[in-house]
């Protein structure tokens, strides 16, 4: 097989599914260009692209396409190629997908922030219409016919009026030769032609998921690869102290005992040191791991409670902070009401706790003294990130750190995070050859990164009908930013904009603040991140609100919504995650819209008349960009066990690629909101975290996560925003609005285990 690149690529085996003749479009999928190259591979030949994403046709008619992020479950590694073929006319049939390696010419890889089809739909779509149109030049050419009378249809191009067709393999050669089209010549498909885009289809992995033949990075394996289970600091920013591993090394199996250095300050992407255990097999070095004699330097983080710290954080919440957003005189009109409610709201830390543990293997060699390589296949959603932290750990360019993404088992934002695969690239460097680090259920709920702790504060002041003149809303938690600035304790902008300052209620006086908090562990990104304390809050006041005007919950969320209008984001002070305000607008229109479809949806005209012990609750949120409305039913019995038998979800994401995987991140967000709601609770005690497997940080099981999911998807022309994390924050306050209706209990604080639910 010829290099089609450069020896650089070729080493990589990059491109190792395209065979000499292939047409190969390389596409800059970048945001800035959707510039496209095109090559005939002919033996011997180095054409010098640095191509961001690579489409070929090969002279048998097989198309490859190069999927460049993370499989977790959402389907992104069928749904984007699909696209892709959309436009191409391919017949999906005769498409191969291969899985990119980590690498910075492919633009973002980072699987997170539901970015995925909402940053590459367009250029997907130029990709496979550039493809598309030199197929059909190339024809016409052939034919001697206008290119407007040719035309792509399912891995052929037809001349109607003639009759005459030529597969796509046998104009490889032709097209080659032509002139790139400027993308803006393009004619794209309609919607109304769209064959994959917006239709079910079986995900490309499925039989090999099914079969067991799938490859998650727990499979990985490298040929004399070791094992390793690591003993970390159990205080973020701890050291070991002392060591004694004879037992260890006695234990059948084992091979080596190796400390860890671990990080020094921000950022804390980097090992958290410790001691690993090499074995010949990861139960071998589980066992040697428990039998470690290790005492610890606990470090300045020993003295971390989360009890004490949630006073703390209350307290920062109610005094004046960092303004964010202060439209009118929020302070004033209350100061001078006769009329304020106000109540305060809290979540405590949560672990991503994914079914797959961090896990990756790692190979890295040695030439005279000197590290030259490393290759790692990992679960990881960011291989970039990997490159960059094993290249920094190494001492060696990033180009030779090479990157084989596996499947992930879920990771929710945790795997996002290099460190795990760091310990494997360090073991393998001391060890001369490879190591598996497997993370337990123990090491990855106790040495997360876990979702902040928050505190919200809010007061309303509310006119004659109950709806608020003026609306004060204060948080406080600690920053991801402490991974990249130590000792930083001032919530990030992309945080507080999560739901607090993109405050959408027609208030004409609103003021947003943010206090001082400082992190004593490792705060990362959890699926839908600060949007789930925020919308919590927000959604929570909003049915309190209701209730002392004696008002409909569903009648004054759409008063307290207001007009259809387009909220004023530079007025808010919003980034709206760096897309464009013209692209993607904040539509009150459409958060009104899922409220009331989700409402109709649940016949929320008799939520009134439901019995004691049953009530239904709703709350709806704008978050990535896409627009949700939840309804809950709970019904709670005497002694205060509370079961959900139903929940409605209305999701308004634009146009969607994939309807049947976005259904199932809807009704999966269910059970993980569900999770949060009911169960999550990472606590700390002396610096240490409490909770240590499933039976005390639970999951929703099949007794307590809703019974029956029912989700309806917006139709919608609008540009495509996010999925994945859209649908979890309004669960928890629909829920616990729910709980009000059925019990008159209202819940300020998560999780529910913490309540008393009875009634009588």
């Amino acid at each position: 097989m010829s290099n089609p690149f450069n020896k650089d690529m070729s080493r990589r085996g990059f491109l190792s599914s395209i065979s000499t003749g292939s047409l190969v479009l390389m596409a800059r999928v970048s945001q800035a260009e959707d510039d496209v190259a095109v090559a005939v591979v002919e033996e011997g030949s180095v054409p010098t692209f640095d191509p961001d994403l690579f489409v070929s046709i090969a002279r048998d008619g097989v198309v490859t396409i190069t999927a460049h992020r993370s499989e977790m479950g959402t389907g992104i590694r069928t749904g984007l190629p699909r696209v892709v073929a959309d436009e191409l006319e391919a017949d999906w049939s005769k498409v191969v997908i291969e899985q990119a390696v980590g690498d910075k010419r492919l633009g973002s890889q980072n699987t997170d922030g539901s970015n995925s089809v909402r940053h590459f739909f367009q250029r997907m779509r130029v990709a496979g219409a550039t493809a598309r149109t030199m197929l059909e030049q190339a024809a016409a050419e052939i034919w001697n016919v206008e290119p407007t009378e040719c035309h792509g249809r399912n891995h052929r191009v037809v001349h109607a009026e003639s009759g005459k067709s030529l597969g796509y393999g046998d104009l490889v050669e032709a097209a080659s030769k032509l002139d790139i089209p400027a993308s803006d010549t393009l004619r794209m498909k309609p919607a109304s032609e769209w064959r994959y885009i917006g239709k079910d289809a079986p995900i490309t992995d499925l039989d090999a998921i099914l079969t067991g033949k799938a490859e998650y990075g727990i499979d990985a394996r490298m040929e004399n690869q070791l094992y390793a289970v690591i003993a970390r600091p159990p205080v973020v920013g701890g050291k070991l102290k002392t060591l004694e591993s004879a037992d260890t090394l006695a234990v059948e199996g084992v091979q080596h005992v190796i400390e860890i250095e671990g990080y020094q300050g921000a950022p804390v992407f980097q090992p958290l040191g410790g001691v690993a255990v090499c074995a010949d097999s990861t139960w071998a070095a589980w066992q040697g791991r428990d039998l470690l004699k290790v005492s610890w330097d606990d470090g300045p983080n020993g003295e971390y409670d989360t009890e004490v710290f949630a006073a703390d954080l209350a307290e920062a919440a109610k005094r004046p902070g960092k303004v964010w957003r202060n439209n009118g005189d929020a302070m004033a009109t209350i100061a001078n009401s006769a009329a304020v409610q106000n109540a305060d709201y809290s979540v405590p830390h949560l672990a991503h706790a994914s079914m797959e543990t961090p896990c990756a293997v790692a190979d890295v060699k040695v030439e005279s003294g000197k590290v030259v390589s490393c290759v790692l296949k990992a679960a990881t959603q960011n291989p970039q990130a990997v490159q960059q932290a094993v290249a920094a750990a190494l001492a060696i360019p990033e180009a030779e750190v090479i990157v084989h993404v596996t499947l992930l088992g879920s990771g929710f934002g945790r795997k996002s995070k290099p460190d795990y695969c760091v310990e494997a690239a360090l073991l393998s460097l001391k060890l001369q050859r490879p190591v598996h680090v497997t993370w337990t259920r123990e090491d990855d709920i106790q040495h997360d990164y876990y979702h902040t702790m928050s505190h919200v504060h809010l007061e309303a002041s509310v006119g004659e009908d109950g709806l608020p003149t003026a609306w004060l809303q204060r948080a406080a938690f600690p920053s991801i930013s402490s991974l990249f600035s130590a000792g930083s304790e001032n919530a990030a902008g992309f945080e507080v904009e999560m739901g607090l300052q993109d405050l959408p209620y027609d208030v004409p006086h609103i003021r947003v603040e943010s206090g001082k908090a400082k992190a004593s562990t490792r705060i990362g990104w959890l699926r839908s991140v600060n949007h789930i304390p925020h919308n919590f809050a927000v959604s929570s006041f909003a049915d309190e609100l209701a209730h002392h005007a004696g008002r409909d919950p569903l009648e004054y969320l759409l008063a307290l919504l207001g007009e259809d209008r387009l909220l004023d984001m530079k007025a808010a002070g919003l980034s709206n995650r760096g897309a464009s305000a013209e692209e993607y607008p904040y539509d009150i229109g459409r958060l009104k819209h899922v409220t009331r479809r989700v409402a109709e949806m649940a016949d929320w005209q008799r939520a009134g008349e439901l019995p004691k012990g049953r009530g239904l609750g709703i709350a709806s949120c704008r978050s990535f960009l896409g627009y949700t409305g939840h309804v809950v039913e709970v019904e709670i019995d005497q002694k205060g066990k509370l079961q959900i038998p139903k929940v409605w979800v209305a999701l308004d994401a634009g146009v969607i690629v994939s309807p049947d995987r976005v259904l199932a991140q809807v009704e999966g967000a269910a059970s993980m909101a569900a999770t949060i709601a009911l169960h999550g609770k990472i606590s700390f005690t002396k610096g240490r975290v409490n909770q240590s497997n499933f039976d005390d940080y639970r999951i929703a099981t099949m007794s307590d996560s809703p019974r029956e999911v029912v989700a309806e998807l917006v139709k919608s022309d609008a540009p495509p925003a996010g999925v994945g994390e859209t649908p979890v924050p309004s669960f928890a306050p629909a829920l616990c609005n729910a709980i009000f209706a059925a019990t008159g209990k209202r819940i300020r604080s998560l999780p529910l285990a913490d309540h008393d639910l009875s009634w009588s």
